[in-house]
């Protein structure tokens, strides 16, 4: 298929049919996404050309730096202790597990066993997101909590994306001066910039974001990080920002969620080799398996520390182990850089595609608490 409007056709049917999906099972889209990637890309195929990866690539930058807007810093406030002792366990807990299982259990290189690690140690913003809001679990305490402790867990696995692999030179010291300095000068022109060139048709704001994140994206490549780094850090110190500017937030959304993500979510599902996945569904299990079970011993005591009931501490360990977007960035990462190969990119992504389902219907079926909606959302 050489005529590039059919392939847009293709790519966007395959979108829409993932979009449906998702509003008859309440599963993240971008899951069924990915899982309609993986069988088309093994049956009727879909072409990888320079235009797709390019999307694709802008799509997770886009993503991540818009959930780095919904960070609530008052949240994390409120409830620091919890919020970030569970969230570093989080990460660390199957990050470890997962290392040592692929190093020294698998026999896999170092570079490999990391980027094992770092695909499995995340939490599913976007799921647990869904479901919170679904449930309307959001309008309580312990939901923030959730919340608050997975956006700490995924900047655990983001930083270590972006600094396990890079590149110790003098391109990566610009980097990291250049991202800190926009860090601290950013929260501080935006809301002065935007005021005076905003509510446009031309929509200068996103196009003065976008710039942001093509030059630190820029940056990072030189240092050979990776560019979602720069963005969630980004979209984190412009979270209180962004929670006064929810029309540009949603028109951020709309960009990124109808055009920008469903190429990234369908090429990493295309990317699973069907074959790989049947021969390797016994370690699939062994690593999802080892995903749960380190979130569980290092989660779980947590919960009864902070005084959660047993099913709360259940529903918080079981939404805490759902991971998605970080971890197919981060196995997709390592396939692009030729740090692991398709099979074991199949294992992982179909592994992270595991946590997704299994942790959160176990959830949703047996362990869902009943809730008091907080006085202010009463």
């Amino acid at each position: 298929m050489e005529n590039i409007w059919f392939q847009s056709a293709l790519w966007m049917a395959f979108a829409l049919m993932a979009a449906i999906g998702s509003l008859f099972i309440t599963i993240s889209a971008a899951l069924f996404e990915i899982v309609i990637g993986a069988i088309a890309g093994n049956t009727v195929g879909l072409p990888l050309t320079p235009w797709i990866d390019y999307i694709a690539s802008f799509g997770a930058i886009v993503l991540t730096f818009l959930a780095g807007t919904d960070i609530d810093p008052h949240v994390v406030k409120r409830n620091f202790a919890s919020s970030v002792t569970i969230g570093l366990m989080g990460f660390f807990a199957p990050y470890l597990g997962c290392l040592l299982l692929a190093r020294y259990g698998l026999g896999w290189p170092w570079p490999q066993a990391q980027i094992a690690g770092i695909a499995l140690s995340t939490t599913s913003v976007a799921v647990v997101y869904a479901v919170m809001v679904e449930t309307g679990y959001n309008r309580t305490g312990l939901g923030k909590i959730i919340l608050a402790a997975c956006f700490i867990n995924d900047i655990g696995t983001v930083l270590a994306l972006g600094l396990v692999f890079a590149n110790y030179n003098i391109y990566l010291v610009l980097f990291v001066v250049v991202t800190v300095a926009a860090m601290a000068i950013l929260p501080r022109i935006v809301p002065l910039l935007f005021k005076r060139i905003g509510k446009r048709a031309s929509e200068p704001e996103i196009k003065f974001i976008f710039l942001v994140l093509f030059v630190l994206g820029g940056l990072a490549n030189l240092g050979q990080s990776e560019a979602v780094l720069p963005a969630y850090l980004i979209g984190m110190v412009l979270a209180p920002f962004f929670m006064g500017q929810k029309e540009l937030q949603r028109r951020m959304r709309a960009i990124c969620f109808a055009f920008l993500t469903p190429f990234y979510f369908l090429k990493a599902g295309s990317l699973i080799d069907a074959k790989a996945l049947i021969a390797g569904a016994g370690l699939i299990a062994v690593f999802l398996a080892m995903k749960m079970v380190t979130k569980f011993v290092g989660i779980l005591p947590l919960t009864r520390y902070f005084k959660f009931d047993k099913r709360e501490g259940m529903y918080t360990t079981l939404m805490m182990s759902t991971g998605l977007t970080f971890g197919s960035i981060s196995a997709l990462f390592g396939l692009t850089n030729h740090i692991i190969d398709q099979n074991q990119y199949t294992i992982l992504l179909t592994a992270v595609i595991g946590s997704a389902v299994v942790p959160t219907l176990i959830a949703q079926i047996w362990f869902q608490p009943h809730f008091e909606p907080l006085e202010e959302d009463a």
